[in-house]
């Protein structure tokens, strides 16, 4: 089984090792196909007017000048001729309700449906500003493809996962299958003269209950199951 492995955070993130680390203990071959830099927030933005830069690092390894969609087109076309699966992460903060129409992390395996390869969204909330355990963050990842990969897929469709933030001491918490929340992020500004200041606080959002926003801010796995 060959996995592509990107995010939007950047190929040397550390979200997309932690991934990396919990494919190894998966049957399949990673193959790295990220972006050069960050492009968090990029949406499903793509690069049609100027050439993309793409660095071979190694035999499995691309690091691309362009978006995550971007990455997920040239694996696709030119580098990766057997994808069973596009994974997109870990990202460093939720990906959770409105969120995927922003995230490049969710755009990425959005992409890979378009071109009917399944695909996982993996992020990792952050609560109120802590650190990330990414080892905590790839055990669970682990945790999760191994029950996604043993599902139907349905082509037209991808997943999007989103991890509660837990201490090293806290069990695996429970995997709940979940509808996105339909709710709008904070709209809250600060202005100063002509200038607006976003201060909408993520953790503060409204939420609907039993969705993705309300299952992961209690403690659990939310995974949803988006159509195109």
């Amino acid at each position: 089984m060959t996995l592509v492995l990107t995010n939007d955070d950047g190929i040397d993130a550390p979200g997309i090792r932690s991934l990396l680390k919990a494919v190894s203990q998966l049957n399949g071959n990673a193959i790295i196909v990220a972006p050069q830099a960050p492009h968090s927030g990029c949406g499903h933005q793509v690069t049609t007017t100027k050439p993309i830069h793409v660095q071979q690092r190694s035999t499995v390894e691309y690091a691309i000048g362009g978006t995550p969609a971007d990455c997920v087109r040239i694996a696709l076309n030119h580098c990766v001729s057997d994808a069973h699966w596009v994974l997109s992460g870990i990202n460093a903060g939720g990906n959770l309700g409105s969120d995927v129409y922003i995230s490049g992390t969710v755009a990425a395996v959005r992409e890979a449906a378009l071109y009917r390869i399944p695909g996982v969204a993996i992020s990792q909330y952050r609560q109120g500003g802590r650190a990330i355990d990414w080892a905590i963050a790839a055990q669970l990842t682990t945790h999760v493809l191994q029950a996604l990969f043993a599902r139907d897929w349905e082509p037209g469709t991808y997943w999007n996962v989103n991890l509660p933030h837990l201490d090293a001491s806290e069990p695996i918490p429970d995997i709940v299958f979940c509808q996105p929340c339909t709710q709008p992020l904070p709209g809250n500004y600060r202005i100063e003269g002509d200038y607006f200041y976003y201060a909408g606080e993520y953790a503060k959002r409204q939420r609907d209950t039993g969705s993705d926003v309300d299952v992961c801010f209690s403690g659990h796995i939310a995974i949803t199951r988006i159509t195109l």
